[in-house]
């Protein structure tokens, strides 16, 4: 979709649509059950909008231990996850939607996966820990394998915050309005321009003039050249995909 001045603008959650839902098959439901009570996705679920699922993978386990990791075939150090209680988990869930493991070997996840996910009305997230997870998992469960970055997590908790946060933001009133969420890097292709607030100058740091103007088109064009040079600057593998 495009604007009428050419910028490309992703396709924007119809109103119509029933709450999002978000399930986390994790062996630390703990851990991402405060974040998705707080702030924006505590909000979200609050209007309806979206609806977290807990889901402890340890409740899929069959020995007195609940254990769900084992040696790795072949050797070498740390424990990998099994694949039954991944493969138990998700049946009893019957997700209709993207199952998406959240994995270092995985596709970098961006903005893009935001808005397909925010679209849709379900999304199974699978948090490996230790180690690794058992390879079947991905091979036969998972419908797509995401990273968050180049570096390596103790587990897939993080990441799966980072992925629903950034697809939760994008549900239509999860900000209060679009402008919000349209304004931000990585709408358009390109990185947001500076922000500023009171007060003008602070220890010598003074906001710039054309903002405290009150002029609009010379605001809007200084914004646009701003965001057009920082994703020159600091990101030109994505000014280069603007350009294109």
């Amino acid at each position: 979709m495009e604007s009428e001045t050419g910028s490309r603008i992703p396709p924007y959650r119809p109103t119509a649509l029933p709450p999002l839902l978000i399930d986390v098959v994790t062996l630390f439901p703990e851990v991402i059950a405060p974040y998705v009570a707080t702030s924006i996705p505590g909000r979200a679920a609050a209007a309806g909008l979206v609806e977290f699922r807990l889901v402890r993978l340890r409740d899929f386990t069959h020995d007195r231990h609940a254990t769900v990791d084992d040696y790795a075939y072949g050797g070498g150090a740390g424990m990998v996850l099994k694949p039954e209680p991944f493969f138990e988990a998700v049946d009893t869930l019957r997700p209709t939607g993207p199952i998406v493991l959240l994995s270092a070997r995985g596709r970098r996840f961006t903005h893009d996966d935001a808005v397909r996910f925010s679209l849709g009305e379900r999304l199974t997230l699978l948090c490996g820990h230790y180690k690794d997870v058992d390879q079947r998992v991905a091979d036969g469960l998972a419908t797509e394998e995401l990273s968050i970055g180049d570096f390596v997590l103790s587990g897939g908790e993080p990441a799966a915050l980072c992925v629903l946060d950034a697809v939760v933001r994008l549900l239509p009133g999860a900000l209060g309005d679009h402008e919000s969420a349209s304004a931000d890097s990585h709408y358009d292709g390109l990185l947001s321009p500076p922000s500023y607030t009171r007060p003008p100058d602070y220890r010598g740091l003074e906001v710039p003039e054309v903002l405290r103007s009150g002029n609009h088109a010379e605001i809007a064009a200084w914004r646009e050249a701003e965001s057009e040079r920082l994703t020159r600057e600091r990101r030109p593998d994505l000014w280069e995909k603007h350009e294109g």
